[in-house]
């Protein structure tokens, strides 16, 4: 069901029931940081826990929160949960050996162009 607000002269149509209404308190754990937090939530997840006052609560984890992000800590860390970083600096150490192979091979073909074109000249 649709209703109709008039501003001015534009006509808004907004949808009723968008929004879900299931809301339950949810704990949200920082494992990596030691953080948690309780709140209002509608994710679903099978895993509880019993929080400080004694209820216990459906959990969810999650990486990166307030307490480990370094836009709010102002510190720079790393949390590399699934081994994406190890994976990117191997990648680029890779990229780097071929590079200084490649280069060291031009090096050594033009040293022996050069060596060619001295010999031609005598």
């Amino acid at each position: 069901m649709t209703s109709s607000v008039k501003t001015d002269t534009i006509y808004q149509i907004m949808k009723s029931n968008l929004h879900p209404t299931e809301y339950r308190p949810v704990v949200f754990s920082d494992e990596v940081a030691g953080f948690a937090f309780l709140t209002q939530s509608t994710a679903q997840t099978n895993e509880t826990i019993k929080w400080e006052d004694g209820n216990e609560y459906p959990l969810i984890k999650v990486h990166i929160s307030s307490a480990s992000h370094p836009f709010f800590t102002g510190e720079e860390k790393i949390i590399d949960t699934e081994g994406r970083v190890d994976r990117y600096k191997a990648k680029f150490a890779a990229a780097e050996a071929r590079k200084a192979a490649l280069a060291n091979k031009a090096k050594k073909a033009n040293a022996r162009k050069a060596k060619k074109a001295a010999q031609a000249t005598e």
